[in-house]
């Protein structure tokens, strides 16, 4: 099966220079695959609309919040095939120097990986999507800027079967490079969720996402390894390899595959680039 696809990539709009503590933006994309021996093309809109707000309680603290909402149609040559209409983002968040807490519908991301990510656990992040959206939790999070070079994270998250998770994480940042240890449990069933993480920036750029995950009837644990160059052609060109390690055991069956993902870019002026992703298993 070949498959030809063309993306044209977000309209955004701002009107937050009207009134300074309010914004009202939109975020527009569409997008068209066409598949060998069909005759349809396939085609796909987006819109995402956002308020946000904010008002200055004190010096150096805040109170926000913002909401989204998001629309989706795909379309099989003139036929309707997807309407999708969703809330996308509804959060309120205080902020100052060494805090902030947000509570709501929300995006939680972390870890360096860019296409293999062992750590995506709260979104749906993929590096060939070029709205840069992820499907977001509701959660209440917790972050706390202990000095320059740690913090700490805490969340708790309710998922689509109203059963309450909670979780941690603490981040370094040192000379030899940055560091992540994040905890995730179920505390009312067996479930449980461990990782190490670590990205340095040198000559070349180097990571390492570990994780293991338990509960009551799997066993299963991820590593990515990953490192990217920048060559010193034209604008440069970004080239990076990462490699996916899983293993898992459920009951007295066991399994175990490896994945590994390519990635070239390069700048086409200052708002665009062109990006070559490959995937073998």
């Amino acid at each position: 099966m070949r498959l030809l696809s063309l993306t044209l990539i977000c309209l955004n709009i701002c009107f937050s220079q009207f009134v300074r503590p309010l914004s009202i933006k939109g975020q527009f994309w569409g997008s068209g695959v066409s598949i060998e021996n069909q005759s349809d093309f396939i085609s796909q809109l987006g819109y995402i609309s956002t308020f946000s707000a904010y008002h200055e309680l004190s010096q150096g603290k805040m109170l926000n919040l913002e909401w989204a909402y998001r629309l989706d149609r795909s379309y099989s040559g003139n036929t309707l095939i997807n309407n999708n209409e969703i809330h996308h983002r509804y959060w309120i968040r205080f902020s100052s120097e060494k805090l902030d807490a947000r509570l709501g519908l929300q995006k939680i991301v972390f870890g360096p990986s860019r296409v293999l990510r062992s750590l995506s656990w709260f979104d749906t992040i993929d590096l060939t999507d070029p709205t840069g959206q992820t499907e977001g939790v509701e959660a209440f999070r917790l972050r706390w800027f202990l000095s320059n070079s740690l913090s700490l994270w805490s969340w708790a998250i309710n998922n689509d079967q109203n059963t309450l998770f909670i979780g941690g994480r603490a981040e370094l940042s040192v000379n030899m490079g940055e560091w992540g240890l994040t905890l995730h449990t179920n505390p009312s069933n067996i479930h449980h969720q461990v990782a190490l993480d670590y990205r340095y920036d040198g000559f070349i750029g180097f990571w390492n996402e570990s994780t293991l995950i338990h509960s009551n009837d799997l066993d299963s644990s991820m590593v990515t390894i990953g490192s990217d160059y920048t060559l010193p052609i034209f604008n440069g060109v970004l080239i990076m390899a990462e490699s996916m390690f899983i293993s898992s055991k459920q009951n007295s069956s066991t399994s175990s595959q490896i994945w590994t993902a390519c990635m070239a870019s390069f700048p086409i002026g200052i708002f665009h680039n062109v990006m070559f992703i490959s995937k073998l298993n």
